[in-house]
C-alpha cells in the first residue's frame, strides 16, 4: 500500500545550489532580461533568496509546532489565540518588528453532532455541521428527506412536498465556485419552502467518506434552520434510493451555537523600507481554519511560507526600498473580518500599498503567481494589466529554475479583496491544484499532505516576489498605467 505521508528530508547542500542557479541563471540575449530588466537586476539577491529557502529547516519546524502542537484554529477558540501569541512571541524573537492589530471575530461553537438513518434502514451517517448554522433541539429532528439536484428543482416544488422535512441538495459537482452556493445559500433556500433542516453534499469533487464543512450563510427573509454536510457517498446514496421510489428518513441532531462576538487579532511583522518606507507591499494568508484536522493546507502553510519568506529576507540582510510586510489575517473563514479590519485601519487612501499577496489555494506543488491590477473606474480588465504581467514576467523568470515561474491572469484573496476593491494589485500564488478540495474544510487537512519541497519552494517564491515589488523602480500600478 502506497502511504501518502511525506518524508521530510533536508536536500543536499549539491541540489540546493543546483537549483538555485538554475531558478536565476539565463542567456543575456533572453527575452526581458536586458541590462535594465528585473530579472538581471535581482538575479544574484533572488539565487540567495531561493538558495536559502531550499536548504532551511525552520520553516518547517514552525509549520510543524502550528499544525502538530496547536492543530486546527477557528475563530473565537483558544486554538486561533495561542497560535497568535505564539507567531508575535516568535516573530519578535526573529528580530521583526511585530503589531497584533485588534479584531472582534465570530465566535461559533460546533458541539456534539450526529445523524443516522432511521428507514428503510438504519444506520450512522458522517456528517460535519455547517460554520454559522443554528442546532437543532435537544431531542433532534427526524424527518423524511427530499432530495433535489439544483436550486430550481427545490423551486419549482410545490411548499406541500418539502414543509416539515429535510432538503438534501445531492447536486453534481462543478468545481468549487459553482457547487459551494448550495453550502452558502441551501438552507436558506430550503426553509423558504417549510424544511425543518438542510443537508448539503459536501463541496469536493473525490471522497473517501469525509465531509467537508465551510461557512454557510442566512438570508434575513428565511427562518434559520439548522444545515451540515453530508460525505459525497451518502448524498449520491439518497439520491438513488429516492430515484428508486424510496423515502430515507433521518434523525439530525446538533448542538451548534453562535456565542458573542471574541476578542482577536491580525498579526502583522514587517521590514521597514530603506527609502521609501510609507509605501508598502503586503504578503501573507489566514491564521484561522475550521475546527477539523490541523488547518495545513487551509491556509497553515501559507501563514508560514510568507512569514518565513520575511525572516529569511532579514536574516540575509535585506532591506527593501519599500515596507515588506507581511499579515497573518484572523477570521477569514467565517467572518473575513480580519481582512476588513486591515484594509479600515489604512483609513480612506489606500495608495499606501503598492501590492498585496495572497496565499490561500493551498501548498501542493506550485507553479507561480495570478495577477490582477483592478479596473476600479470601469468595467472589464484595466488596460495596464498586460503591461503589468510582462513586468511582472520579469520577476517570474527567477524562478523558472524551480518551475514556479508561471505569470497568468487572475489574482487575489478573500483577505486582500478590501484592498483589491480600492485599485491595489492583487496576487494570488498559484498550485496544480490538484488535490486541495479532497481536504478542504475536512479532518484530513493535515500537515502530511504537505511535502516539505512544495513547502520550501512557496518560501522561495514569497521571498523572492515580495522583495522585488517592494524594491524595484517603479509600482505595478504606473508600469501598468
Amino acid at each position: 500500500m502506497r502511504s501518502s505521508v511525506s518524508p521530510r528530508p533536508r536536500p543536499s547542500i549539491a541540489v540546493v545550489l543546483g537549483l538555485a542557479l538554475a531558478a536565476t541563471w539565463r542567456p543575456a540575449s533572453a527575452a526581458g532580461q536586458g541590462p535594465g530588466s528585473l530579472t538581471e537586476r535581482y538575479r544574484e539577491t533572488a539565487g540567495r533568496l531561493i538558495g536559502a529557502a531550499l536548504a532551511d529547516e525552520a520553516g518547517w519546524e514552525k509549520l510543524e509546532y502550528l499544525t502538530t502542537r496547536i492543530g486546527h484554529r477557528l475563530s473565537g477558540s483558544e486554538g486561533l489565540e495561542r497560535a497568535i501569541a505564539w507567531a508575535a512571541e516568535r516573530m519578535r524573537a526573529e528580530g521583526l518588528d511585530v503589531t497584533l492589530q485588534p479584531v472582534m471575530v465570530p465566535h461559533w461553537v460546533r458541539g456534539e453532532e450526529s445523524a443516522r438513518v432511521t428507514g428503510p434502514v438504519e444506520r450512522r451517517m458522517s456528517i460535519l455541521g455547517l460554520g454559522n448554522s443554528v442546532g437543532t433541539p435537544p431531542e433532534g429532528i427526524e424527518a423524511p428527506v427530499v432530495v433535489v439536484e439544483s436550486f430550481e428543482e427545490l423551486e419549482a416544488m410545490p411548499r406541500a412536498e418539502v414543509e416539515g422535512k429535510i432538503v438534501l441538495f445531492a447536486v453534481e459537482w462543478e468545481g468549487y465556485g459553482r457547487t459551494v452556493r448550495y453550502r452558502s445559500g441551501g438552507a436558506s433556500a430550503a426553509a423558504r419552502k417549510g424544511a425543518v433542516a438542510a443537508l448539503v453534499r459536501s463541496a469536493t469533487g473525490s471522497s473517501l467518506y469525509t465531509p467537508h464543512t465551510g461557512a454557510m450563510n442566512y438570508a434575513d427573509d428565511a427562518p434559520r434552520i439548522p444545515a451540515a454536510a453530508v460525505t459525497v457517498e451518502d448524498a449520491l446514496w439518497m439520491r438513488r434510493m429516492a430515484e428508486a421510489g424510496e423515502t430515507v428518513t433521518v434523525r439530525l441532531s446538533m448542538e451548534a451555537e453562535m456565542l458573542d462576538d471574541a476578542p482577536s487579532a491580525n498579526v502583522i511583522a514587517e521590514i521597514r523600507g530603506s527609502e521609501l518606507p510609507d509605501e508598502v507591499v503586503v504578503m501573507g494568508g489566514h491564521f484561522d481554519s475550521w475546527d477539523v484536522g490541523q488547518g495545513a493546507h487551509d491556509d497553515g502553510a501559507a501563514c508560514i511560507a510568507a512569514w518565513h519568506a520575511l525572516t529569511l529576507i532579514h536574516e540575509l540582510g535585506l532591506r527593501p526600498r519599500r515596507t515588506l510586510r507581511v499579515v497573518l489575517w484572523t477570521n477569514e473563514e467565517n467572518g473575513l473580518r480580519g481582512g476588513q479590519a486591515y484594509r479600515d485601519s489604512l483609513g480612506p487612501d489606500v495608495s499606501s500599498h503598492v501590492a498585496a499577496i495572497e496565499m490561500d489555494g493551498g501548498n501542493e506543488r506550485p507553479v507561480g503567481f495570478g495577477f490582477t491590477l483592478p479596473n476600479v473606474d470601469g468595467d472589464g480588465p484595466h488596460p495596464g494589466q498586460e503591461a503589468g504581467m510582462e513586468t511582472l514576467g520579469e520577476i517570474g523568470r527567477l524562478l523558472d529554475g524551480i518551475e514556479a515561474g508561471q505569470i497568468m491572469s487572475g489574482g487575489g484573496g478573500a483577505d486582500i479583496g478590501p484592498l483589491m476593491r480600492d485599485g491595489v494589485p492583487g496576487l494570488a500564488l498559484r498550485t496544480v491544484g490538484e488535490h486541495y478540495f479532497d481536504w478542504h474544510h475536512t479532518d484530513a487537512d493535515t500537515i502530511d499532505k504537505v511535502r516539505p519541497i512544495d513547502f520550501r519552494k512557496a518560501v522561495a517564491m514569497l521571498a523572492v516576489m515580495g522583495y522585488a515589488l517592494a524594491d524595484m523602480p517603479g509600482q505595478l500600478d504606473e508600469i501598468g498605467g
